[in-house]
Order: structure tokens, then C-alpha cells, then sequence
């Protein structure tokens, strides 16, 4: 071995030795994937020098990287055979050259960032004193011989020229002798862990080497040297030959091999998917912003989709093929948080924190550019009708989620939404297709909601509409208003002049009634009006245009932890319309059970069940000429629905 020559330390690095061996870090692991990525760029560096020249690789012509881990001595060895180092790269890139990064790296460090940023700032060698107390650095470059750098991070480093040694022909090979406390790093599961975390898609080899035990059967004198047999009984001399052949021993055999241990495994199974996805989109970004990206829409929900207790997880994120982490939730908006995949960024630090995603510009570029291919990705679903109807009974929830969040790509994703409509029967229709269909003179769409289509479609509010044609489903979709057909204010602009001026005849004409009705209803209403909307019901209750529908309402008090300021805010007062071409208009009772059976129609709750109850019985009893006193307090206005006590009463001819 030649005479080692003794460097010291440059002040900076001192002081960042001392900092990373005397704080107590939770994440020590980060060493091993700066170590191993180190060992990728070594081999880029090779392979690049080896396009214009081939002999750079006769040393060494396979390129991988080797894990060693040795429990007798308490190494770990990390060998490649990339570019390697000269000595003067010795000296300058492990010791004496203090590089601009590290002075904020350790103002970074103080102010309490994470030890695994180290690789950002240029200096992530020094990650190795995290878990070692000494470290040997041998290196062969094809311009230099081969060299030995050591140090046990006590202000100074050795560098010898190794003359003796395992020669490695060309690259690297950093020994690190671990602390006592690190030892869990030469556990062959803790690496292949770490290695599958951090470092799966390193486009290099990466072999383990790997210790197995064997079990071998022996007999007990088969190590013995053949004896002369004594003359004696033949029987005695089988006997004893049987016992000898029964007389076996196990004994263990060790063995040592190379395991790959990066092999690369269908995208699909990061997901943990059982099954098949419904829809894939691989693409690549380049120019000024480069990576790469695969998406994969699943084809069923998971049943925990909206527990917002659960980080999402579906968008795994590398940096040059090295994983950085799998819940980055800054890369996708929440109402895609179905759609899975994986990123690879070339333009984002190694190391980046998550405070610093929230604030950089490539990720929101990454991020905008994964939204516009989902949504291609759906519109591309969208052209097979069964895969979407299987896409949609998933992920409508979603999309109907994104109309509210997404902004910007509102008209895109309102394309993706299906409703059912008057016309459509059990298909549904995009307002794309609705609008081409609309009837002539149509300006605004109508929609209405509810449970169910079921509980919606023979609704009293769509009579009119269904009278004229015009297609139910408040913002704006190709220039045309939606309009709900449950709320005060509807207007329909399909009427003549003279169909105009007889309406307003009309309603001039029920002034009076629609005065009295609101002096017996009192407070329950806004007013009374004469309707719009209804042809053959005889009433209908509606809302304010911006206050909740019966819909929204019965959900709002439905909420367990509702705000009970905002449900007296927003339900608000209803008003009550009535047909004036139908013949129930009439006293007290009438009015009352005609507004309780309007709010139980129209999906609103009585406050009094009881009264309405008795109201409904006392109706019976005049129908079927069934004589009661009148109830002391109860004042009913309530003439006989017969005149002269005809045998058959009114409500059985209605039955």
C-alpha cells in the first residue's frame, strides 16, 4: 500500500459534518437512495462518454450497481462500475471544495428542514455519516489509477493510492462501517424496502448480495476412513450395517448470491387494482417542461372515495426515476382523486419538500397538463356507450364535484355529465345532445331535482312544460341559462299576444282569492300567486329563485352537523301558485289541507302531522255526510259539500 497523504476538512463542510452527526434525525434512510442515485449518475456519465468513444467501457462493459452488506464486519458496500473518480475528484468533490449549496443546506438545516433535501443543495455524499462512523471511498477512472479516500468525519480525509486491493477495473465503491445503532441497514429485507421505496426505477441493475441457507442430509461416518471388517456372524455384521445406514445427520450449508433486486413490474399492480382498468393514457411533455406520465382510470369506485380522512395516494411522483412519494396531493385536483398513475419528472429537485411543491411553477404546469389528459382520457371512454355507463354509475359524483372546483375546465367537464330528460326515457342525454334537440324558440334549459327520476318525472312543475315540448333537466352552458322548474320567477316565452293578455284577465280575476288564501295561510307563505307552470294540479309550492329547493332542503336538514343559522337563511318563505282552471278553490280547511298535501307533495315536512291528520278526517267525515258536533276553539269555515242530503256523497263519486 502506497503512503497516505492527509487533507483537511474545508470549514464549511466541518461544520456540516458536525451538524449531521451531532442531531438526531428521524429519516436516516435517505442516505441509501443518494447513495444509489449517485451511483445512476456515475453510470449516465459513462454511457454518455461511451457514444463517442466504445473503449470507455472495455474495463467494464455491463453497467449495474452492487449492495453488500457484510454483519461480520458491520459494512455496507454500495459498488458501481460508472464513470469513477480521478484524484483530484477525490480531492475536490469529497473534501476541500465547499460547493455553493452548502451553506443554505445548513441554514436550511437549523431552521428545521428535513435531513433529506441534502441531495438538492449538491452534498448528499455527506448523507453517509448519518448512519457510518467511518467511510472508504475506492475509485478507479479510466484516466487515473485506482484510489482510496477515508474518513471518520475528524476534520480530515486520507487519500492513498491502492495498489493492493480489490481492483475494480472502473468505477466506485463506498464502504460504509455503520454506527451501533444502524445495523438494521445489513437486514437484507430493510434494503430491498428502501430499494423498492426509493430507487425501483433506476434504469440500472441494482443486485443485493444475498446470503441462503440449505439443509444437507449426511451420514454420521461419512467423514471416516474405511475400516477392515472383522471376521464375525453374517447376521450380527447386516444388523450393524442397517444401524449404520439409519444414523444420519443435517448439517447447513451457506451460500452467497447476486439477487436483482429492482426488477421493474407492470404500472398497473402500484395501485393494488385487482382488476383491470377501464382506461389508460400514457403521454410525454416536452420543450421547456419535460416528464413523463401514466393514468389509469379504475373500473369500479373504492367504497372509501370521498373519506377526506384518507390521504390520497393514486398519483405517485419520481424525479429522474427516483420515488419522492405517493400522496402528493398538489399534482391532481380533489375530484379526480379516482384517477391513478405515476409522474417523472426531469425538471423537479431530487429532494423537494412539500412546502416547496405548494409553491413551485413546474408542479402547477405538471398539474394543469394532468387534468387536460384526464379529461381526454373520459371523452375517450366516452366514444365506447357501455364503458361510459359503467364510468359514470362510478365516477358521476366526481364530475359533478369538479363543475363546482374546477373553474377553468367548467364547459369541458359539464360535456362529460349526463341527465335524464322528458324526451331522453331511461337514456340519458349530454346537454351537448339536449341542446341540438331543443324546441324552436327554447331560450333557457329547465331542470328539476329530486330522489329519484322516478319521483321526479310526473311532478306537477313539468306539466306546462310537457304541454309545450320543451325538455327539463344556474349557470350557463353553450350561452344558454339553466332553469330550475321548481323555483319562483319561471317565465315561458311561447305564448301569442292574445294568450298573453287573457292570462293577465285572469289573474286579475283571483286577486281576491289568492288575497284571502294568503290571510288564512298567514306567515307559512310569501304570498299566493296564480301559476305558470301547473295545467292539472290544482296547486304547487315553489322557493325563491336563490334559495333552496325542496330538494336541497330536505338534504340541508337531513346533515348532521348542519348550520342551523344558514337552513333559517336559505329555506326560505315559499310561495304558493294556483290553477285557476281548477274547481278545489274554496274555504279555510280546503286552503290549509291544500297546502299541507303541497308541502308533503313537493318534498317539504309539516310541523304539525296531528292537526293535519284531523283536517284530513274531518274532510272524510263531511264527504260521507257523517254528522259531528263542531269542536269547541276549531273555527272552520266549512259549508256541506251536499246540499240536499243526496244519497250518494260528492267524494264517492270522486272515488
Amino acid at each position: 500500500m502506497a503512503e497516505a497523504e492527509t487533507f483537511a476538512f474545508q470549514v464549511e463542510i466541518n461544520q456540516l459534518l458536525r451538524l449531521i452527526i451531532n442531531t438526531f434525525y428521524n429519516n436516516k434512510e435517505t442516505f441509501l437512495r443518494e447513495l444509489i442515485n449517485n451511483s445512476s449518475d456515475a453510470l449516465d456519465k459513462i454511457r454518455y462518454e461511451s457514444l463517442t468513444d466504445k473503449s470507455k467501457l472495455d474495463a467494464q462493459p455491463e453497467l449495474f450497481i452492487r449492495l453488500v452488506p457484510d454483519k461480520a464486519n458491520k459494512t455496507l458496500s454500495i459498488i458501481d462500475n460508472g464513470v469513477g473518480m480521478t484524484k483530484v475528484d477525490l480531492v475536490n468533490n469529497l473534501g476541500t471544495i465547499a460547493r455553493s449549496g452548502m451553506k443554505e443546506f445548513m441554514e436550511a438545516l437549523q431552521a428545521g428542514a428535513d435531513v433529506s433535501m441534502i441531495g438538492q443543495f449538491g452534498v448528499s455524499f455527506y448523507s453517509t455519516y448519518l448512519v457510518a462512523e467511518k467511510v472508504i471511498v475506492t475509485t478507479k477512472h479510466n484516466d487515473d489509477k485506482q484510489y482510496i479516500w477515508e474518513s471518520q468525519a475528524d476534520r480530515s480525509f486520507t487519500i492513498t493510492r491502492d495498489v493492493s486491493g480489490e481492483q475494480l477495473g472502473r468505477g466506485t465503491k463506498i464502504t460504509l462501517f455503520l454506527k451501533e445503532g444502524q445495523l438494521e441497514y445489513l437486514e437484507e429485507r430493510r434494503i430491498k424496502d428502501l430499494v423498492k421505496k426509493h430507487s425501483e426505477f433506476i434504469s440500472y441493475p441494482i443486485y443485493l448480495w444475498t446470503e441462503k441457507t440449505t439443509e444437507k442430509e449426511i451420514s454420521d461416518d461419512e467423514d471416516d476412513e474405511p475400516k477392515k471388517e472383522e471376521e464375525g456372524d453374517v447376521e450380527a455384521v447386516n444388523e450393524e450395517k442397517e444401524e449404520k445406514k439409519s444414523k444420519k445427520k443435517k448439517i447447513k450449508e451457506v451460500s452467497h448470491e447476486w439477487q436483482l433486486i429492482n426488477k421493474l413490474k407492470p404500472i398497473w399492480f402500484l395501485t393494488n387494482d385487482w382488476e383491470d382498468h377501464l382506461a389508460v393514457k400514457h403521454f410525454s411533455v416536452e420543450g421547456q417542461l419535460e416528464f413523463k406520465a401514466i393514468l389509469f382510470v379504475p373500473k369500479r369506485a373504492p367504497f372509501d372515495l370521498f373519506d377526506t380522512r384518507k390521504k390520497m395516494n393514486n398519483i405517485k411522483l419520481y424525479v429522474r426515476r427516483v420515488f419522492i412519494m405517493d400522496n402528493c396531493e398538489e399534482l391532481i385536483p380533489e375530484y379526480l382523486r379516482f384517477v391513478k398513475g405515476v409522474v417523472d419528472s426531469d425538471d423537479l429537485p431530487l429532494n423537494i419538500s412539500r412546502e416547496m411543491l405548494q409553491q413551485n411553477k413546474i408542479l402547477k404546469v405538471i398539474r394543469k397538463n394532468l387534468v387536460k389528459k384526464c379529461i381526454e382520457m373520459f371523452n375517450e371512454i366516452a366514444e365506447n356507450k357501455e364503458d361510459y355507463n359503467k364510468f359514470y354509475e362510478a365516477f358521476s359524483k366526481n364530475l359533478k364535484l369538479g363543475i363546482h372546483e374546477d373553474s377553468q375546465n367548467r364547459a369541458k367537464v359539464a360535456d362529460l355529465l349526463r341527465y335524464h330528460s322528458t324526451k331522453s326515457g331511461d337514456e340519458m342525454t349530454s346537454l351537448k345532445d339536449y341542446v341540438t334537440r331543443m324546441k324552436e324558440g327554447q331560450k333557457d334549459i329547465y331542470y328539476i331535482t329530486g330522489e329519484s327520476k322516478k319521483a321526479v318525472e310526473n311532478s306537477p312543475f313539468l306539466e306546462r312544460l310537457k304541454k309545450k315540448a320543451m325538455r327539463c333537466f344556474s349557470w350557463e352552458y353553450d350561452g344558454k341559462k339553466l332553469v330550475s322548474a321548481t323555483k319562483e320567477g319561471l317565465k315561458l316565452d311561447d305564448e301569442s299576444k292574445e294568450e298573453k293578455k287573457k292570462k293577465e284577465e285572469k289573474k286579475k280575476s283571483f286577486e281576491n282569492l289568492c288575497k284571502t288564501m294568503k290571510d288564512i295561510l298567514g306567515d307559512k307563505i310569501e304570498k299566493v300567486v296564480v301559476s305558470e307552470r301547473i295545467v292539472d294540479s290544482p296547486c304547487c309550492l315553489v322557493t325563491g329563485e336563490y334559495g333552496w329547493s325542496a330538494n336541497m332542503e330536505r338534504i340541508m336538514k337531513a346533515q348532521a352537523l348542519r348550520d342551523n343559522s344558514m337552513s333559517s337563511y336559505m329555506s326560505s318563505k315559499k310561495t304558493m301558485e294556483i290553477n285557476p282552471d281548477n274547481g278545489i278553490m274554496s274555504v279555510k280547511d280546503l286552503v290549509m289541507l291544500l297546502f299541507e298535501t303541497a308541502l308533503l307533495t313537493f318534498g317539504f315536512s309539516l310541523d304539525d302531522p296531528n292537526t293535519f291528520v284531523a283536517r284530513i278526517h274531518r274532510m272524510l267525515k263531511l264527504g260521507l255526510s257523517i254528522d259531528e258536533d263542531e269542536t269547541a276553539g276549531d273555527d272552520v269555515d266549512m259549508p256541506a259539500l251536499e246540499e240536499d242530503g243526496a244519497e250518494e256523497s260528492k267524494m264517492e263519486e270522486v272515488d
